[in-house]
């Protein structure tokens, strides 16, 4: 059956109370930006808790609804048929072409379930649902009724105009891009950040990103491979401003001042305080790292607390309390893990320490940290300074 609109289903904003509309219309906004990257025109509308993207033209199926899937804030995209309203009887015939066009096989359940939306329509709900029950069990004799776990659910949405589905594909749910600030995530290209960055902007936050390079240390194609991550995270976020900073000079001088059980702990903290200063230069409201506790050195409890401390933004680590298996999972599902195992080492796994502190101590940290006054700042300005950025959308 070739479709010409989709019913557009959503769940949180639904409990928005009086700013419900403006939910609403920012994922109308995010459909509109999904959409504009797809061939055919279109129309958008509104009507009683339902979204409803309407084709004017030729549209390629499968692009389209592989752009609305990953549109946070949708929960179902439903391939419908609209149909005039001309009287039940005409109902009954459109319902009946329907069934038989989408299921050859007929060998199946079914169950009708109707909404009356328009309430000056003559028949209730119920009586709908059986009436049309009957209509396709008389046409269809191998067809069969089952309320509980049908494997039809054939929906008719009596609106203004009537509209007649059975099939609802998933959306990755959430809130919509930009309703909920804007944050700055730690990106490198391991598995989790990636995951991380996902997992924030399905909460409708829109991120921009900074990655850490150490160039000779690490290849052009380590970079490259961070950029290519990001490509995949904004097929759901939408653009992603990508600050590179050049971290070789102030590991070398980390790693030439300080005890090299604390190199993880000082270069986080040093990384921490650049993503903040480039955070809140572009107003971002928190920051976004990919740890998950205890996952290595850098994530105890009290790494984490070290870290923190030279931060005034918040935190945010979605993946705080997940598994690596869990959060492999999610990256499969986005499409980021094989990107993330390919063998490009970032800056972090270069300078890693043999033993390194696992419960380092705020107050040794902040003196080891002092041999490192003579230059620290210079190479923190440069780094700042001499950063690229690249716009990945």
């Amino acid at each position: 059956m070739k479709y010409t609109s989709f019913l557009i289903k959503y769940a949180e904003i639904a409990i928005k109370g009086k700013n419900r509309y403006m939910f609403e219309d920012a994922l109308v906004r995010q459909i509109k930006i999904a959409l504009n990257k797809c061939e055919g025109k279109y129309e958008i509308s509104k009507a009683s808790g339902r979204i409803y993207v309407e084709y004017l033209s030729d549209y390629d199926f499968d692009e389209t609804v592989g752009a609305l899937t990953k549109v946070f804030g949708i929960t179902g995209v439903c391939p419908v048929v609209h149909v005039e309203d001309k009287g039940f009887e005409q109902l009954a015939s459109d319902v009946t072409s329907f069934i038989d066009e989408v299921y050859p096989d007929k060998n199946k359940t079914f169950k009708v379930n109707s909404r009356r939306a328009r309430k000056n329509y003559p028949l209730e709900s119920m009586e709908i649902n059986a009436k049309l029950g009957e209509v396709l069990l008389n046409a269809f004799p191998e067809l069969s009724v089952d309320v509980h776990n049908p494997e039809i659910m054939l929906n008719v949405e009596i609106r203004e105009k009537i509209y007649i589905y059975s099939e609802v594909i998933k959306g990755p749910g959430g809130m919509p891009i930009g309703t909920n600030g804007k944050a700055m995530l730690l990106l490198s290209g391991g598995i989790d950040s990636p995951v991380a960055g996902y997992m924030i902007s399905k909460r409708g936050v829109r991120i921009d990103a900074v990655y850490f390079h150490a160039p000779p240390y690490t290849s052009e194609r380590a970079k490259q491979k961070v950029v290519d991550l990001a490509k995949k995270i904004a097929k759901y976020t939408g653009p992603i401003y990508l600050h590179v900073v050049n971290f070789t000079d102030i590991q070398l001088y980390i790693y030439d001042k300080c005890p090299h059980d604390e190199l993880t702990i000082i270069m986080r903290r040093y990384m921490m305080r650049i993503a903040e200063h480039i955070a809140k230069e572009t107003e971002c409201l928190s920051l976004i790292t990919g740890e998950s506790i205890g996952q290595v050195a850098s994530q105890t409890m009290q790494s984490l607390v070290a870290t923190n401390e030279v931060c005034t933004l918040p935190v945010f680590r979605p993946l705080i309390g997940f598994d690596k298996q869990e959060i492999i999972e999610i990256s499969e599902k986005i499409d980021t893990y094989e990107t993330s195992i390919l063998p490009y080492e970032d800056c972090c796994t270069i300078f890693v320490a043999k033993h390194p502190v696992t419960k380092p101590n705020l107050n040794i940290i902040r003196r080891d940290e002092g041999n490192l006054s003579e230059k620290i700042d210079e190479l923190y300005k440069t780094a700042i300074e001499t950063k690229e950025l690249i716009i990945v959308d």
